[in-house]
């Protein structure tokens, strides 16, 4: 089992690998050669941020959701944009689908439900926290050289390569330690006693499907669709099991944002999100 765990562990992180790179390359280099240009840049962008991070988050690759972990940190993207990532994200869930063959027309109701309540609990967000700085500043400073000091790297030398591995590196590491050892706990405690704990239970689904969902780690969408797959779960705690998923991001949200109070908030918000529509979902009786 240990040697399973050691080879998912690593799988796992080879996938963010290239993801992490890249989302600090493109950070480093705003820092350094965009400037105030780029400020302006994010500030507009930011306004349909919802929208491209809904559709993107789609995708299942959990890669994406690491990434806007890095960008909300280093404040390129909004609040909103990085919950409407975190909801969409679909993780295992399309793969495992299309492997068993589930027909297309169900699959893209469900995506596009993730879609939807990402994109618009995201344009939520960030109008009313936009109504809330009135008179303020009209946006937060990037803080990406914060972020640097933070993590004691090179990037006031103006390396842009060597800045970005080393981000990546440290950030690297911190995952595979921490999946490690979830995926040694989930190991030990078996998937089949998880899905034990889900299945059967209507009223407390959505909610005990949400903790589910929490576990920075593959394994908890797996779980979830696979129940759902075997009829042992309903439409509406799968989808509140997934929107409350983020794959790793919130692990990695809480390494590299130094305010733990507001990642807490930002944790509780999207569990509250997901559960409240896969709440909505068992009361409609909706069957995708």
């Amino acid at each position: 089992m240990i040697l399973d765990v050691i080879a998912d562990t690593l799988i796992d992180a080879i996938k963010l690998l290239p993801f992490l790179f890249v989302t600090y390359l493109v950070m480093e280099y705003i820092e350094h050669k965009a400037g105030d240009r780029a400020e302006e840049m994010v500030q507009k962008a930011g306004k349909f941020g919802p929208l491209i991070g809904s559709v993107l988050g789609v995708f299942p690759q959990c890669g994406f959701s690491a990434a806007a972990s890095n960008l909300y940190a280093g404040r390129i993207i909004t609040l909103g944009t990085l919950i409407s990532i975190f909801l969409s994200t679909s993780d295992e869930m399309l793969p495992i689908f299309i492997s068993e063959q589930v027909p297309v027309m169900t699959v893209l109701k469900i995506l596009g439900v993730k879609v939807i309540i990402g994109m618009a609990a995201g344009f939520l967000i960030d109008l009313v926290i936009r109504k809330k700085q009135h008179g303020e500043a009209e946006h937060e400073h990037l803080k990406i050289e914060e972020m640097c000091h933070h993590q004691h790297c090179h990037c006031a030398e103006g390396k842009i390569l060597k800045s970005a591995f080393s981000h990546t590196m440290q950030i690297l590491f911190f995952i595979v330690i921490v999946s490690f050892v979830l995926n040694l706990l989930i190991g030990i405690i078996g998937e089949e006693s998880l899905s034990g704990i889900l299945s059967g239970k209507q009223v407390l689904g959505p909610v005990l499907a949400g903790l589910v969902g929490l576990i920075p780690n593959c394994a908890a969408s797996v779980v979830l669709t696979q129940l759902y797959l075997e009829g042992m779960l309903n439409a509406g705690s799968m989808i509140a099991g997934l929107l409350v998923g983020a794959g790793v991001g919130l692990l990695v949200l809480f390494r590299v944002n130094d305010n733990v109070k507001e990642n807490f908030k930002i944790t509780l918000m999207l569990y509250v999100i997901g559960v409240i529509s896969g709440i909505i979902i068992e009361t409609a009786g909706l069957i995708f």
